[in-house]
């Protein structure tokens, strides 16, 4: 509630994220639909900085666009990615089975805030967060967009 009232008081802050599933169905998530969604807290450090961070977690948005999770993960989709991309061109991929709890204790998330306020300029309003990273380069600022791909097909037999 807050924090998408206080996002959209935030002019020029891109709001909303784009999602695409393998069979290229699409979602946009807007800054209420993020607000109004299930969030954990997750404290990380990232070469020698911590910070608390809030967000949703990745396996929840994916579902969103049918994204294969628990138990139904396996097979063919142990090869799919998710490729996470962010307003200044930046991109990072993420083994689909890493955002998976079943597969991976650390969790990975899309904040929206950051020490209990919303992501500053220039880095939000979304941030992924992969926790357990010893280096900060999957950290993606500026979040627009999360796609699955799938990088193999499965061999012929």
């Amino acid at each position: 509630c807050c924090l998408a009232r206080t996002l959209a008081a935030r002019p020029g802050v891109a709001q909303d994220v784009a999602l695409r599933g393998l069979s290229g169905q699409g979602v946009t998530l807007k800054a209420a639909d993020i607000a109004a969604m299930r969030h954990v807290t997750l404290t990380v450090e990232v070469e020698g900085t911590s910070h608390t961070y809030a967000g949703v977690p990745l396996s929840d948005i994916l579902a969103r666009v049918g994204a294969p999770s628990g138990k139904a993960l396996k097979g063919a989709d142990l090869t799919d990615v998710v490729v996470v991309g962010a307003k200044d061109g930046y991109a990072v991929a993420l083994a689909l089975a890493e955002t998976d709890p079943l597969f991976r204790k650390d969790q990975i998330i899309l904040a929206d805030q950051s020490d209990g306020a919303p992501m500053p300029d220039g880095v939000g309003p979304y941030r992924l967060v992969v926790e357990g990273d010893q280096r900060g380069a999957r950290l993606a600022r500026m979040v627009v967009s999360i796609e699955v791909q799938r990088l193999a097909s499965p061999p012929s037999r």
